[in-house]
């Protein structure tokens, strides 16, 4: 059987601060496994020797990356046996699972010798300050980011023609649904398209994407309608009882980047910076909303206002930025000191309990 492996955002660092869609990710689950005490830096290497494991077994893993450290993972979801493993460390903060749900606290405090850590203490605490202090910089710059993004957005928005835009929608909507119509409700699951991290803006939507049949780019200009479409489409695929998976934008968690409707194993999703891609396969089309559905030279008439626009929206990404890159070297020394007190032994001791009572759910 074919591996399907999934590589998704659940939290980012975004305009309006730390925000998560753990609730709608880890929906339908029905046991949770949440790895708890201060033990920064242990957390994700055992999520990934328990995802890696279980990947020999299942067919089917769904990997959730850090926003904080690239190549870290916050989770790792087996799907077909409803289960996750979560890092449950700060800044996560964890709800009352909901019925139905088992929630099993694993607290990974015992695999720490305290004693190193007290030669550690005021240092330890320092971090944690500071890294706050620095995550609080970097959202605060992000806000001011956003708050220039609707600048940017003023002049195309004005220039709209929203008798196209809603045109256009139709057209998609007809595209993904003709007259179909399926009897029962539908499922949204909702997580972000990407995420603002150390290294710059990252995602995942080639290997989200590549194995759909149909895959439709759109292009345009911030305020071109792009997100005002997606979520029409939303709410048309759950008037029509089709699930939906619904990616949001990593700046602005109430704006929408890409939908995908995998019953019909279509996609579609804005193509532009900082996640601009082309066409690669026969399949592929291009939606222009620019060419649709903005006034002709709309670019020209405010080339000097855009101009000055970008390069103020560019200067606060990279201060907001340049606080992630700070946030992540203390979250660093942080993490060392935590790994040089962690008992490996014991450490491992439970990464095998885990997976030895997944593996009698398989």
């Amino acid at each position: 059987m074919k591996k399907k492996v999934r590589h998704i955002y659940a939290a980012g660092n975004t305009a309006r601060g730390y925000k998560t869609f753990y609730d709608s990710v880890l929906e339908g689950l029905e046991r949770v496994y949440i790895l708890t005490g201060t033990v920064e830096g242990i957390t994700s290497p055992l999520i990934e020797s328990i995802g890696n494991q279980m990947a020999r077994k299942t067919n089917e893993v769904e990997w959730i990356h850090s926003p904080f450290v690239n190549g870290q993972f916050d989770g790792v979801i087996f799907p077909r046996y409803k289960v996750a493993i979560m890092d449950g460390s700060y800044p996560r903060i964890w709800r009352p699972a909901s019925p139905g749900v088992t929630e099993i606290q694993v607290n990974l405090q015992a695999m720490v010798d305290a004693d190193q850590l007290v030669d550690n203490k005021d240092r330890i605490a320092a971090w944690y300050e500071e890294i706050f202090s620095k995550s609080e910089e970097a959202y605060q710059a992000f806000g001011e980011a956003l708050r220039i993004h609707d600048e940017w957005e003023a002049p195309y928005i004005e220039s709209l023609n929203r008798e196209e835009a809603n045109r256009v929608t139709e057209e998609v909507i007809g595209l993904f649904f003709g007259e179909q119509q399926l009897e029962k409700e539908a499922k949204v699951r909702r997580m972000y398209l990407g995420a603002a991290t150390p290294e710059g803006p990252v995602d995942h939507i080639m290997k989200l994407t590549d194995q759909l049949e149909k895959r439709y780019f759109i292009k345009g200009r911030p305020g071109s309608g792009k997100s005002t479409m997606l979520k029409k489409l939303v709410k048309e695929a759950q008037t029509r009882g089709f699930d939906v998976e619904v990616y949001h934008c990593g700046l602005d968690p109430h704006s929408l980047d890409m939908v995908i409707v995998p019953e019909k194993s279509l996609a579609i999703f804005d193509s532009t910076a900082p996640h601009e891609y082309f066409p690669s396969k026969d399949t592929d089309e291009v939606i222009d909303m620019y060419a649709r559905a903005i006034t002709p030279g709309t670019d020209e008439k405010y080339e000097v206002e855009l101009l000055d626009i970008k390069v103020r929206y560019t200067q606060k990404i990279k201060e907001a930025t340049a606080n992630l890159v700070a946030a992540k070297e203390l979250r660093d020394q942080l993490n060392n000191t935590y790994r040089e007190a962690v008992d490996q032994q014991r450490l491992r001791a439970v990464s095998q309990a885990l997976v030895s009572r997944l593996t009698k759910m398989v």
